[in-house]
């Protein structure tokens, strides 16, 4: 499902993860921690996250876009599943503090993409990719 192209663009750029409560509050947030590990999953490292951890409990539905749509214009949706222990968690720890030996992550969330949407301007808009 995920491209070179878009796996690059996740890996090296700010991520903004969106979330919703179950009674649909949403909540936005930027996130540097965040790489691909396959084609169809991606990695979050949670650093600071509250209500969005909060939100994935109640709702593991999420949605990302790269912070630079305008050369990378896409959308993924999918399902999360956190992890504060084991393969994924130790993982996540060891990439945080290799690049920040200060951080101390929480958990590791493991994203399962299941959609993919085009965001550039134009006729495509909100066309649904793969």
């Amino acid at each position: 499902m995920l491209t070179d192209e878009m796996k690059e663009a996740i890996e090296k750029n700010l991520v903004f993860v969106a979330t919703a409560s179950s009674d649909g509050t949403p909540n936005v947030v930027p996130i540097g921690f965040t790489r691909p590990i396959d084609n169809k999953r991606i990695l979050i490292v949670d650093v600071f996250m509250k209500k969005t951890l909060n939100n994935l409990e109640e709702n593991p539905r999420v949605s990302l876009i790269v912070q630079n749509a305008k050369e990378h214009p896409y959308q993924f949706k999918g399902t999360a599943k956190v992890f504060k222990s084991g393969k994924f968690f130790e993982e996540a720890v060891e990439w945080a503090q290799n690049v920040m030996s200060e951080v101390e992550p929480k958990s590791a969330i493991l994203v399962t993409i299941e959609e993919i949407y085009s965001v550039k301007p134009g006729p495509d808009a909100g066309k649904r990719i793969k």
